[in-house]
Formats: C-alpha cells, structure tokens, sequence
C-alpha cells in the first residue's frame, strides 16, 4: 500500500513540473522533455544525497533536518563526510542542496543562480555521471542553462521559483530500497510523453514491457555473476534494465551505444533510478554501425549477453561506402543492403545490427534480437545467410513470434531471435505466439497486450524445451537445414487429418447429398452462363 500511494505521488510530482511548463508556454515544446527529466534527477539526487549521509552519520540520521545539521559541519568535517560516500553516490555542496534554493528564491537573478547550481553539480560530478560521445567528449548531467528555454527572460525567476516550490514537499528517501519493478514504472511515466516517434526513426524505439520481460527471462534461464551487457541501439534502456534485473544490478555491467542524444540521456536517468550508476562510464551516444565504440585494444569488445530492438529501416546512404572497407568485411559477413533508387529510408539496417551483434558475441555468449517476422522466412538475399550461418555454426537457440500490434507505433509484425554460442547440441524452440494478446485500441492504433499468464507461457515453455501442439517445436539444426534454414514454428507443426468412423448407410447419404448440390451447383452456373450470353448479344455500338 504504501508503494502504490507513493507511486501516485511521485506520479503527481512529475504531473505538477508539467504543469508549471504549460503555464510558461513550454507544454509540448521540443525542450519541456530536458526540463521535467533534469528537474526530476535533481530531485531525486538531493534525496538520496540526504539518504546516504544519513547512513554514514548517525546524528543526520536524528536531526529534524539533516540540512540544517549537516550547515553545523566545518569544511574539514564535510570534506571527511563526501569522501565516507559510495563512489558512485551523487556528491553535493551545501549550496547544491534544494531547501538553500528554495529559501534563496526572492534572490536578484534567482534563475540565473537555479541554472549556476545545476551547472555546478554537473561539473562536481563529471566523472560519474557524464555520457560520453563517440569522439571522447564528456556530456554533462545537466544543460548549461535550463531556463534560458522560457523565451520571455523576465518570467525566468517566477519560472525556477514555480519549479523549486514544487519540488520542497515530497521525498524520495522512504522508496530508496525499493527495486526495478517501482522504478521502471515511474520511468515509463515520466518519459511517455517524450518517447514518441511514429515515424521509426534511429534510436527513438520503446520496447513494450512484455517484450523486455520475455528478451531477459528466457536469455537468464540461470544464476551468472560478473556479466557484461550490451545494446548496440540502446533507446531509453528498457531492454538493458530488464536484463540487469533479471541477473540482479550487482552481478553485471552495462555498456551501449546510440546515435540519440536524447535518448541517451533517458538512458543515463534510466541507470541512475536502477542503482546502475557505475555502467554510466560505458553509455557511448554515436553510431554504433559506422563507428562501434567498445573495444579490447584495436579488436571490437564481446560481450556475455546482448539484447537489441534495432531500428528496422533506416537511410544510411551517406556511410553506405565507408561499411565495405576491409576492416568490415568479418563484421557484416552475409553482406550490406544496397542503396536503393527510390525510398532511401527504406534500407534494412536491422540486417546490419543483427551482424553486428553475431559478431560481438563472447564465446558463450547470448542474444535476443527484435526482428521484423519476414527475416525468418525469406528465401534469398542478407536474410538467407544470415539464418543459415547461424544454423551452421550452431548459435541458434530459437526464435518467439510475436502477436501483431505488440508494437503500437508500428504494423510490423515482429519476431524475437534468440541466440546462444555455446547451443551446439540443438534443440532449438521456434514457437508461434502470434495468436496470444488482447487487441485494445491505443490512440489511432491498435495495440495487442500479453496477460501476466501469456508471458509466463511463452517464458516457461521455452526454456523447459517443450513441443506444445500448434505452439511450439523442438527442432535439431539439421530439421532446419532440411527445411531451407526456415526459423518459422508454423512450418513444422504436424498436420493432421482425422478420421472418422462411419456405416454404409451415412456413407451413401453424405455421398447422394454431395451429388445433389453439385448438380443444383451446376444448373445455376448454366442459367448464369446462358443470361450473361443474352445481355452480351444485347450490347449495340452507338
């Protein structure tokens, strides 16, 4: 009970920061996402600033305000008091703390002095929490100047004191154990209104959590320690935190790349709020086909467990040229997609993350790719070749499609690709999960929904390796090869013809009653013949 009134109020918070946006002209706007988002993490680092000193200091713990407490400190004694933190917990200087801002709010410039503290608690804490760019450069937790977004300079100061007045009455301190399942819902909450792109661009996808749930619940079949993880289209990081949750944040390390800036930052938040904060170092925004950043020396960086919802077309044109250097030439083995004449955004980039992805897989390594479900019949072409390489050095391990509409931004119908190095016995699962889900209707789309029973369905059957009747099957790689290297579950079901017992008598009355309609059949196809004959002679040029 108290989770859920604490969800509804963390849920408030968030609706009031938007709220003061409208009332400032930014409802909607292209920059309200970077405030409400910036605003929010500011909060949520000065609570649990105030959290973990209280666990270090018995008298914060006591005070009536460990703000007021911890102003008694001299210099000394709070250098001493930041350097006893986690080295991953968010450092602040007294100035940095919320109620200093609050009851400095009728100061000259207040906006000015809002935008300097956030400036500078970025800049105390570069090392932790900057995301780095593909060409090495730092970018900061916070922008340089967050109100300088109200055009109207002289609502500036009324602007930060509206945000500031609604941050004061609520805390964060008393859901700081709290784990995943809160927080990825509070996240889902806050970035649903900025995490929307109808058109597919690059990077800007949201996996649904269902899909998530599945992608890490079938690939962590079993306790691991010490992991690494990797996106190579990162988006918000909905796949990464179900795979660390699944194997527990403390067992693994986080490392992504994407070409969104934006995105990038919805992911820095993403770790922060799920007590990732030490993967942040390993948050690269660039792009990963062109110029994959992870390395070991001059070698690309594998990886024990990947997970990806690659965009599915996309121009890339521009780099076309620059993939097909020697250097490239291991990592998109089945080849790259030409350029095509016309529809330039239509090109299947996805055919290059899935290669990619093969190709930076550990030697026990395993991968869930979100594909569009005509990857796993195509005949011909990138497609071929890539099913039949990994059926041929044994890494499949199966593959789930998915209903239609699971996505509701697209028509696509979509598949999961499972991969797995070490799988070199067989017994592969393809199932078909495309008749599960509950249509709803979601905005202009529709949009299919896995009941919590559906999705343990689909987890538990996979990983005990069952053949469920027009499910599932459980193949070798020699089946699949004998069936033209098809990952489709439909094409190897049984079908079956049933039989059914029946006398002389009934077998003569089914039999004349065929005849029967056949002939009454055949003497209306005459009448209809003979009368379209009239109306034809009937026809008379004029």
């Amino acid at each position: 009970m108290i989770v859920q009134d604490f969800t509804a109020k963390t849920k408030e918070l968030i609706d009031g920061l938007k709220s003061v946006c409208t009332s400032y002209g930014l409802g909607n706007d292209g920059n309200e996402f970077k405030i409400i988002t910036q605003v929010f993490l500011y909060k949520f680092m000065n609570d649990k600033f105030g959290y973990d000193v209280k666990q270090i200091d018995e008298k914060l713990k006591n005070a009536e305000s460990w703000e007021k407490a911890i102003a008694e400190y001299s210099e000394e004694e709070y250098e001493t008091l930041l350097m006893s933190l986690n080295p991953e917990s968010a450092k602040l200087k007294r100035e940095h703390f919320l109620s200093n801002l609050f009851d400095l709010q009728n100061k000259e410039e207040f906006a000015k002095f809002f935008d300097d503290t956030l400036r500078d608690i970025a800049i105390f804490n570069n090392d932790i929490f900057s995301v780095k760019a593909g060409t090495g450069a730092k970018i900061r937790l916070f922008d340089e100047q967050l109100s300088n977004y109200i055009s109207d300079s002289s609502q500036r100061d009324n602007f930060c004191c509206a945000i500031v007045n609604q941050l004061v009455d609520f805390n964060f301190e008393r859901i700081f154990d709290q784990k995943f399942d809160f927080f990825s819902t509070i996240f889902e909450y806050l970035i649903k209104d900025y995490n929307k792109d109808g058109g597919g661009k690059y990077a800007e996808y949201y996996t649904p959590h269902a899909v998530a749930k599945i992608m890490a619940d079938i690939l962590v079949d079993a306790p691991v320690q010490n992991v690494t993880c990797y996106d190579p289209s990162a988006g918000s990081g909905t796949l990464l935190m179900n795979l660390a949750h699944a194997i527990g944040e403390d067992r693994c390390t986080i490392y992504s790349q994407d070409i969104s800036q934006k995105s990038s930052g919805m992911l820095r938040l993403n770790l922060i709020l799920n007590n990732l904060v030490h993967s942040i170092q390993n948050i690269i925004q660039g792009n990963t086909i062109k110029e994959p950043y992870h390395k070991e020396g001059e070698k690309l960086m594998k990886f024990d467990y990947i997970v990806s919802n690659p965009p599915f077309k996309l121009d890339f044109s521009d780099y076309h040229a620059a993939l097909r250097d020697e250097a490239n030439h291991k990592r998109f083995f089945a080849g790259i997609p030409n350029i095509p004449n016309k529809d330039k955004d239509k090109m299947s980039i996805y055919l290059l993350f899935i290669q990619h992805i093969m190709y930076s897989l550990s030697d026990k390594g395993r991968a869930a790719i979100v594909v569009p479900t005509g990857f796993i019949t195509a005949q011909s072409g990138i497609e071929r070749k890539i099913r039949e390489k990994l059926v041929n050095d044994k890494m499949l391990r199966g593959v789930v499609s998915m209903p239609s509409n699971i996505f509701a931004t697209t028509g696509t119908n979509v598949s999961i690709l499972f991969l797995d190095k070490a799988n070199t016995k067989g017994d592969i699962v393809l199932m078909d999960a495309s008749k599960l889900g509950t249509t709803i209707k979601d905005g202009k789309n529709q949009k299919t929904l896995l009941s919590e029973q559906e999705e343990q369905k689909i987890i538990d059957t996979f990983n005990r390796h069952e053949a469920v009747e027009d499910f599932s099957v459980v193949l070798s790689y020699e089946q699949i090869a004998e069936k033209n290297y098809s990952f489709s579950a439909g094409q190897y079901f049984e079908v079956k013809i049933e039989y059914t017992d029946i006398t002389a008598e009934e077998f003569k009355a089914k039999m004349d009653g065929f005849k029967s309609n056949l002939s009454n059949l055949f003497a209306e196809s005459r009448n209809l013949e003979n009368e379209i004959q009239k109306q034809l002679e009937g026809l008379r040029y004029e």
